[in-house]
């Protein structure tokens, strides 16, 4: 009787063992499968078979255990007879389980359609392939030189049209551009999302430059915008007049390697932190994202740029007041919509680029960079672009987050018009190396 009580609570546990093995092994088999195509059926119907194959085995070997003491005479038969019911109980499990995991990976997130797009809003087809949504505000009298060109932050965060501060300019006589970078926006979205680089970024602000006529430009970037700018003076030095870079990120990736440069995530509170993770997490997001790691165009197979962006746009939301100093009035997301692959595969693809710093060293163009109190990027992210390009001033404004537009907007404004006119700054230039006491 004892004997008999231990093989059935074997036979109970090998088949929890079979039901947890062969969640494991479809699992190894849907992301081994995408190392060879993008093809999500493929990728579902390898996580099914690797399922009910090792079901059927563990269960079969449990099953086998239910029944009585066998000799060897009796061994073959008993096994033989004990295989329809494991078939069957692996098929009732592959069921359940593909219904399960297609509740969790394939249902579709929210898809909202996008806001209605601005009668200013135009469009480039640049002979990059990449189709740019823009807008366009004209100088008023007589146009100065060189054209300003707004570059927004992310990789991804589109803004919506031409801010107060470039309505501004165009009052001062300056021709104002602001453009969707490739991948958020209205602009192109990249079947293969492998695409999203520097380099193709670059390369679509000198094909701008081109299409608008100006021998030089005048580049205005926040965060990302700045870090972008930095690798289109790189690349195109003697096309730039001037450069502001308000915020901007990380110009060398190497120079933080095992360190941290400061991300906005270390400055959430409890609160937002849980809700960002709980977006971030859900089952179809971390999916995507594994598979990403391994093939790119897989996770965009399974994951589309709606349903991605919108997510993307709830995390920013949830994030958005801890870029900005205690007690400032709330920020609002933009109306356009964010790029979530753009802004993935475009901070992978900046962390492997060679050092654009000895080459940055030898560029002369008027650099302005603005650092806010309150910024959570690492102060060395920041200096980096005064110790580098050899015309740049640093001002240190007060009270200011990491958008020191949105913070401080006039003053904000009041740096960028003396830069761009000559005139005298109305903060003092910061040349000290090390950030303000009690400041990081």
């Amino acid at each position: 009787m004892a004997m008999i009580f231990l093989r059935r609570a074997g036979g109970v546990l090998v088949i929890v063992v079979a039901l947890v093995a062969a969640v494991v092994a479809a699992l190894a088999a849907f992301f081994g499968a995408a190392f060879a195509t993008a093809l999500v059926p493929v990728l579902v119907a390898a996580a099914l078979a690797a399922f009910f194959a090792t079901f059927f085995l563990l269960c079969w070997a449990g099953l086998a255990l239910f029944g009585p003491l066998r000799t060897r005479r009796t061994r073959r038969t008993s096994s033989s007879g004990g295989r329809r019911p494991a078939v069957l109980a692996a098929a009732v499990a592959t069921v359940v389980f593909g219904a399960g995991a297609g509740i969790l990976l394939f249902r579709p997130m929210p898809r909202p359609a996008d806001p209605p797009a601005g009668s200013d809003v135009r469009y480039w087809d640049l002979p990059t392939g990449s189709r740019i949504a823009y807008s366009h505000v004209p100088a008023v009298g007589r146009p100065r030189p060189a054209p300003v060109v707004f570059l927004h932050g992310g990789p991804g965060t589109a803004n919506d049209g031409i801010s107060p501060a470039g309505r501004a300019l165009a009052a001062d006589g300056f021709e104002v551009y602001a453009y969707d970078q490739l991948g958020s926006g209205r602009s192109t979205r990249l079947s293969d999302i492998r695409g999203y680089t520097v380099e193709r970024q670059v390369a679509d602000l000198e094909a701008i430059r081109r299409r608008v006529g100006a021998d030089k430009i005048i580049l205005i970037g926040q965060s990302w915008g700045g870090e972008l700018a930095g690798h289109y003076l790189a690349a195109h030095p003697d096309r730039v007049a001037k450069a502001v870079l308000s915020s901007p990120g990380v110009l060398w990736y190497g120079a933080f390697s095992g360190r941290d440069s400061g991300e906005l995530w270390d400055r959430l509170s409890p609160r937002q932190r849980a809700q960002a993770e709980s977006l971030a997490s859900s089952p179809r997001m971390l999916t995507a994202q594994l598979l990403a790691e391994v093939n790119p165009s897989a996770a965009h197979a399974l994951l589309g740029d709606q349903e991605a962006d919108e997510r993307f746009r709830r995390i920013l939301g949830a994030s958005l007041s801890a870029a900005q100093c205690p007690g400032r009035p709330p920020a609002s997301l933009p109306a356009n919509r964010p790029g979530f692959y753009v802004n993935q595969m475009t901070i992978a693809d900046a962390k492997t680029l060679p050092d654009p710093r000895p080459r940055l060293r030898a560029v002369t163009v008027p650099t302005l960079v603005m650092r806010g109190e309150c910024d959570y990027k690492d102060w060395q992210v920041t200096y980096d672009y005064r110790r580098t390009l050899p015309n740049s001033t640093l001002v240190y404004v007060p009270h200011a987050g990491h958008g020191i537009a949105v913070d401080q907007p006039a003053v904000y404004l009041a740096l960028v018009r003396a830069f761009l006119l000559g005139d005298r700054l109305p903060l003092p230039p910061y040349t000290a190396a090390t950030p303000p006491a009690g400041r990081s």
